[in-house]
């Protein structure tokens, strides 16, 4: 199985990055605050202005470390790789299966929505007595109807935008008793349904740092298993768009991403006081409260489960590189169809 390597984040605004050795050196205002063997690292994330030496630079590319650049409000800038490596019949037969996506679509979508039903259940289960009449009443009655869309979903012959519609519909459910699960009453911290570009309110940001980290996990999985990251399934093709990324990571955030945000903002380890408004409205977090999500983050991606198809226990921040080769095996033929990861 492949090795889960190291993430690094930096996220100190004026921090230093250099290669010294073999080794990645942490540098603030010239002082050493860490080193990192190159051998260890998958990836370099960094936030705003971090200086990034020419050699580093290379040594990345060399060893095929992902150096990812964002702003101060984890916004994608730039991503720097090495040569690709990848099968070309592999990405022959992407572009193929693209032009009729159904199958594929379909098994996205149950495992997302799924998932997403896994995390009211779990909700239920742990803190039902909690609720008001009506909380319970909207979380049972969208538990019931997402079973009854994965039951259509599951049987469905129909094309690709007939079944986004479904995923819409299981969104709406699913984000319209979102707010229940945060359990603080702080005013500040409520959900009031979905807004992304940009985040209006600190869920939202909080929501949308943590699907930025998991898109750019999504996206090494595909490259490293030979995938073209821009071409999905689910997601239209757009200029710029890591479309494949989105596809893999939709199964995927109902677990790694929601989940925590929802632990973060209900163990008070990130409180309406760490989100800061700019200028348009847009809400992001505060430099110390990101490093906070970042080793949550972190913490969390070591957290194991056994993979419902593969029977096998792995970290979770290995089910995106499993996935990606679930798929490649699919398109390859290996596979009659490609398995999504079930939460359980």
């Amino acid at each position: 199985m492949k090795k889960l390597l190291n993430t690094l984040y930096v996220a100190t605004e004026g921090a230093g990055l250099r290669k010294e050795g073999e080794n990645l050196v942490v540098e603030i205002e010239g002082v050493e605050k860490g080193r990192v063997p190159l051998h260890m690292l998958g990836s370099v994330v960094v936030f705003g202005g971090i200086f990034v030496s020419p050699a580093l630079m290379q040594a990345c590319a060399t060893h095929g470390i992902t150096l990812v650049l964002l702003d101060r409000a984890g916004r994608f800038q730039a991503r720097i790789d090495g040569p690709l490596s990848g099968n070309v019949l592999l990405r022959r037969a992407q572009y193929k299966a693209s032009d009729q996506p159904e199958d594929i679509v379909k098994s996205l979508l149950l495992g997302k929505i799924a998932n997403q039903r896994s995390v009211l259940m779990r909700a239920w289960r742990d803190h039902g007595g909690d609720y008001t009449p009506e909380q319970a009443a909207a979380l049972e009655a969208a538990i019931r109807r997402m079973a009854h869309l994965l039951r259509k979903l599951d049987a469905s012959t129909d094309n690709t935008d007939t079944l986004r519609g479904l995923e819409g519909e299981a969104a709406a459910l699913y984000f319209g008793v979102f707010d229940s699960l945060i359990r603080p009453p702080d005013a500040a911290l409520r959900f009031r349904g979905r807004s992304r570009r940009p985040p209006l309110d600190p869920v939202n940001a909080l929501l949308s740092f943590l699907y930025t980290l998991l898109t750019h996990d999504c996206r090494s999985a595909a490259e490293s298993v030979g995938l073209d990251p821009a071409v999905g399934f689910l997601h239209r093709d757009r200029p710029g768009r890591p479309s494949l990324a989105l596809d893999l990571m939709e199964e995927l955030r109902p677990v790694l991403a929601d989940r925590l945000a929802l632990s973060l903002i209900n163990r008070r380890q990130v409180r309406a006081s760490d989100f800061q408004t700019r200028d348009g409205g847009a809400v992001s977090l505060s430099d110390d409260a990101r490093k906070t999500v970042l080793a949550a983050w972190q913490d969390r991606k070591k957290e194991e489960r056994r993979h419902p198809f593969l029977e096998e226990t792995a970290p979770l921040g290995l089910v995106p590189h499993l996935q990606a080769q679930l798929l490649a095996r699919h398109l390859r033929g290996d596979l009659d169809a490609y398995p999504p990861w079930f939460w359980k």
